[in-house]
């Protein structure tokens, strides 16, 4: 399909045909991605103040044969914010729809429009003693709309769920201009397709999320984290089941961490306190949420010496406060920070069956030998099988060293990935940096329906083209 770029013509045809709308050249920041491995392209810039904005704005570009890039926070890591190759297209940011259009505390919903950054719904959700529980690295600057179109994840999604499972209901505009008023706050809706799903996920291809009903939790009474020192991933993966069979649906987060990542937190990270003198090979950081009237420190204790007892874990640390609770979190969260200063060669967001996660580590460092002597940085969320499984560059080098290397990198891993069984995409999407990744591992016939439904929905192929699948 052929596109046209938003040239000076189309946008003096925008501006006269809708007043009032900001349309501007881009900041350079909008062509920038987290990981620098791309640089877009962008002949304006438009942020719309409300749904029917984006809506006159998206038909004005489909009638034009315009491209739209959708962009919400900036903060995803595949490319999907960013247009590097064709026509230049028409940024859409959704920063000024930030507002918080209703609340809900006994229905336990909040409906908040995309540009609202993530860590202000948590804020509103906990003024009204809720918790809205998608948590990331990058909260304080994501947005609701980019979050949904990635199926983000984090860190609670073993007792929360994905994004997805945190969405009742959208608004959206269609790549031809209409909006589709989805916004139920409905827990049952058994009323044919599920468009909501189609959308969330698919990275702006389809259309753009304007507004989102999403489900709120109880702030648990009681919370409890610790550091536990662990044998091997095995062992870890036996700890998960103990604890959830000890302690159910009270089991937020349990994360896995290897020695690599505290070793770059010492090396480059921020000064932070490290819980142990020398950094164990192994540990995982276990976050519990309890119903009031019960102990996490006395749970805690109890699946400690059930670990002890078994040879699981050797030692550990269990918050006393509230203040090494948020500790621990932020050595966690630093560690992504941490991978970013000393630059991965090549970075893989994977899942895995939890069975095969202790296989996929013990062989991962045998794939990679075989390319170079490089360091591998491997943690991630234990409890819902998604690894962080990153390569960089032996010290004293550069990850620019290494660029000619990259490629051979991420299909060793990935083959690895799909041979057991795995996603080589588990919650960050397939933006511009996996489209070869899902046409190389994808089910041909699932593809195959996909490109049926964005033919369908975007015939003029204006949306966000290049992401999730070739344009």
């Amino acid at each position: 399909m052929t596109l046209n770029p938003a040239d000076d013509d189309f946008a003096a045809r925008l501006r006269d045909a809708l007043p009032g709308l900001d349309i501007a050249p881009p900041d350079p920041r909008y062509l920038e991605e987290p990981r620098g491995r791309y640089r877009g392209t962008g002949a304006i810039l438009v942020r719309p103040r409300n749904t029917q904005q984006v809506a006159d704005t998206v038909a004005a570009a489909n009638a034009a044969r315009v491209a739209v890039v959708p962009y919400g926070g900036g903060t995803g890591l595949v490319g999907g914010q960013v247009m590097p190759e064709g026509p230049a297209p028409l940024i859409l940011s959704l920063e000024r729809m930030h507002a918080i259009r209703a609340l809900y505390p006994l229905e336990n919903v909040v409906v908040a429009e995309a540009g609202t950054i993530l860590t202000d719904v948590h804020d509103v959700a906990r003024r009204h003693e809720r918790l809205f529980p998608l948590s990331l690295a990058s909260e304080g600057s994501a947005r609701i709309g980019g979050l949904l179109a990635t199926n983000a994840g984090g860190v609670n999604v073993l007792r929360y769920g994905n994004a997805r499972d945190l969405c009742l209901g959208l608004e959206a505009v269609l790549p031809d201009g209409r909006i589709w008023n989805g916004l139920t706050r409905l827990r049952k809706d058994n009323t044919g397709y599920d468009l909501k799903n189609l959308l969330i996920g698919a990275e702006g291809s389809l259309g753009v999320i304007t507004a989102a009903a999403l489900k709120l939790s109880p702030i648990p009474a009681e919370q409890g984290t610790a550091m536990l020192i662990v044998a091997s991933p095995q062992a870890a993966l036996d700890l998960l089941s103990i604890a959830r069979d000890q302690l159910g649906e009270g089991v937020s987060a349990f994360e896995l961490i290897h020695r690599q990542g505290l070793e770059f937190l010492a090396e480059v990270g921020p000064d932070l306190r490290q819980p142990f003198d020398t950094s164990p090979e192994w540990c995982v950081l276990i976050d519990l949420g309890l119903a009031a009237g019960h102990d996490p420190l006395a749970a805690l204790q109890d699946l400690f010496a059930a670990a002890l007892e078994r040879g699981l874990a050797s030692d550990g640390v269990i918050a006393q406060s509230e203040a090494q609770r948020e500790a621990f979190w932020t050595l966690r969260e630093s560690i992504p920070e941490a991978n970013r200063r000393i630059g991965s060669v090549s970075s893989h967001d994977i899942s895995l069956p939890l069975g095969a996660i202790p296989d996929f580590i013990a062989r991962g460092p045998a794939v990679i030998a075989r390319l170079g002597g490089f360091r591998v940085n491997c943690f991630g969320h234990l409890g819902d099988g998604n690894l962080h499984y990153n390569v960089f560059p032996p010290k004293g080098r550069q990850r620019g060293d290494f660029d000619n290397q990259r490629a051979a990198i991420k299909r060793a891993v990935h083959d690895l990935v799909h041979e057991m069984g795995g996603s080589v995409s588990a919650e960050h999407g397939i933006g511009r940096l996996k489209v070869e990744d899902l046409e190389r591992y994808g089910d041909p016939v699932r593809l195959d329906a996909m490109r049926a439904i964005k033919a369908a929905l975007d015939p003029n192929g204006i949306m966000n083209p290049g992401a999730v699948l070739r344009a």
